[in-house]
């Protein structure tokens, strides 16, 4: 069956390569779930509304947690009834994240098209974001208590993440332990949950969901890390977003963080751009980005990186091997690869 190109295909194309069968077969899911996430994000009477609410779901992006349910449903019946509607849920509460992550951070592109916030302004962006979020509870009611569970902890994780990066650390509290934390709430328990979602639809094992959601916690935070880092280093051609964005908006990645406490005179330079506010300032970005780059805290912030993966490599030792188990080893070496693939390519 020939399976034409779709948001998430070049993903599936990377951690699926060496097993035709199983790719194409996840292909054809991932349509299934493709279509039935543009009719649900763009589903409103008004086409005002329908246009807004669906902008980014439109525009593509990796589409990495409809993928990892799928992947999750392969230790189970991954036909069954439920899945792609999982897929959809975990991917509607990521597209509200980006409108909401997108006014917090004054984002101007996401994805390589204008934010939400840029085109709508900032109101009408999170009434899109909180209108997508209610359409994954809807869904996810029609699935029973256990996806409604599923889908209350992730928004309330979320929330908290976001609740934590804006509170900053604690009196005392060490800043890289507290990135772990936001970390936790803001990326790591939704890749954690559409697995635990994909195993859940898919009848699979109680103890195996358990492992799965452990190796999508894990590989949530390495995939922040090797985020933050492109964030740093690669141009927005490449990562469809602003280079640098997060530095603009006064965001204190763990990259950002190893660098200011260095002890050279970069880093005490880096610091105190940084002390001196958000650099909304072009040129004063611009120099903090050339600074971390000459830090030692890329090479440290990869260390953090695989660290990580291994953690979740280990996850999935008690897992049968079989196409989804592989193809979960294979995104480890996708993330762990994709801040060298760029240095390699110059940026």
């Amino acid at each position: 069956m020939l399976v034409t190109a779709s948001p998430g295909s070049e993903l599936l194309d990377r951690i699926a390569a060496r097993d035709p069968l199983f790719r194409d077969r996840t292909a054809q899911r991932m349509q299934a779930v493709e279509k039935r996430l543009v009719d649900v994000a763009a589903d409103s009477p008004d086409p005002r509304v329908g246009e807004l609410t669906g902008h980014l779901a439109v525009s593509g992006g990796k589409r990495m947690r409809p993928l990892l349910v799928l992947l999750g449903a392969e230790f189970g019946e991954e036909w069954r009834d439920g899945v792609v509607d999982a897929a959809v849920i975990a991917e509607l509460v990521h597209i509200s994240s980006l409108y909401h992550d997108d006014v917090m951070d004054g984002a101007a592109l996401r994805h390589g098209v204008p934010s939400a916030n840029a085109r709508w302004g900032e109101r009408l962006a999170v009434a899109g974001g909180d209108w997508l979020l209610a359409r994954a509870a809807r869904l996810a009611a029609a699935l029973g208590p256990d996806m409604v569970r599923f889908n209350a902890d992730v928004a309330g994780d979320l929330v908290e993440g976001q609740l934590l990066e804006m509170t900053g650390p604690a009196e005392g509290e060490d800043p890289v332990q507290h990135f772990f934390r936001v970390t936790s709430g803001k990326t790591a328990a939704l890749l954690a949950m559409a697995l635990g979602a994909g195993a859940l639809q898919a009848g699979a094992p109680t103890g195996q969901g358990r492992s799965l959601m452990e190796y999508g916690h894990q590989l949530g935070i390495a995939f922040q890390i090797s985020d933050d880092l492109l964030d740093l280093v690669a141009p927005a051609e490449e990562t469809g977003k602003e280079q640098g964005k997060d530095l603009a908006a006064g965001v204190l990645s763990l990259p950002v963080l190893l660098a200011v406490s260095g002890t050279a005179p970069a880093d005490a330079e880096l610091r105190d751009l940084l002390e001196a506010g958000p650099l909304d300032d072009l040129v004063r970005r611009r120099r903090a980005l050339e600074l971390f780059r000459s830090s030692g805290a890329p090479p440290a912030a990869e260390r953090h990186l695989r660290e990580r993966l291994a953690l979740a490599r280990s996850a999935l030792h008690d897992l049968p091997v079989c196409a989804g188990r592989r193809a979960l080893d294979a995104l480890c070496d996708y993330v762990g690869t994709r801040v060298s693939r760029s240095n390699a390519a110059g940026c």
